[in-house]
């Protein structure tokens, strides 16, 4: 039976005796569970990014460390993580590729970000310097901690047919000006932007983890989403 090929892409790492490329394995189960065949994307030079999107229906961008600020023009904070370069540019330009091919892409915690900045927007590089604290509590991985608010007649509202949310966090950074032809779609209770949405497009991003709350109907859509768009 023909399947939905979805890309799921990588973090980079060093293995015993080379630099490996890695993926969590709930992502993976996020996306087989939905019924799609998960297709891994490791970091390539950007010019390849549109030949891997032709070969995909689909496409997650995965959690992981901080873009670098210099892709929406910030300094970077001391409370910023040392950048991935070659990720940056690969996963940028995949939501480039995306875009044009008008496949649904769903963007998961950094994979949020990385879709505001693609779009022209910037991000809170570290949530505790605005006095917002609470939202990297990576011990509760697995819990539903703070609800998200769900904006009414949403993308995100329709996938996941409620008006409040549960989510855990496990983030340091947010979307902060939201880029061109996006809207928020979520917020937690004390305004950071949980979830964003292309207004004319199958993009989404969520800043929390759905791959980790798999149990859970809601966070479950959301993969269910970017293997069947039509259906929801």
């Amino acid at each position: 039976m023909w399947i939905q090929r979805i890309g799921i892409t990588c973090s980079s790492g060093q293995g015993t005796t080379q630099p490996i490329e890695k993926v969590g394995r709930r992502y993976v189960d996020g996306v087989a569970a939905a019924g799609g065949l998960p297709v891994v994307l490791p970091s390539l030079d950007p010019v390849h990014a549109s030949a891997a999107v032709a070969g995909i229906d689909g496409l997650v961008l995965t959690g992981g460390g901080d873009i670098d600020p210099i892709h929406y023009g910030a300094v970077a904070d001391p409370e910023t993580g040392a950048p991935d370069a070659a990720r940056d540019a690969w996963e940028l330009a995949l939501v480039g590729a995306a875009r044009d091919s008008g496949i649904p892409l769903l963007g998961i915690c950094r994979g949020a970000q990385v879709l505001n900045v693609a779009f022209g927007g910037t991000l809170v590089q570290h949530l505790p310097a605005r006095s917002v604290d609470g939202h990297d509590d990576v011990g509760r991985a697995g819990d539903e901690v703070h609800p998200v608010t769900v904006a009414a007649g949403s993308r995100l509202h329709r996938i996941v047919a409620a008006d409040q949310l549960p989510a855990n966090t496990l983030h340091h950074q947010s979307v902060d000006e939201v880029g061109t032809g996006l809207v928020v779609s979520g917020v937690a209770d004390d305004g950071v932007i949980e979830a964003i949405e292309a207004v004319d497009a199958p993009v989404l991003g969520v800043q929390w983890h759905p791959e980790l709350l798999l149990d859970r109907a809601a966070h479950r859509a959301l993969f269910g989403w970017v293997v069947h768009p039509a259906d929801r």
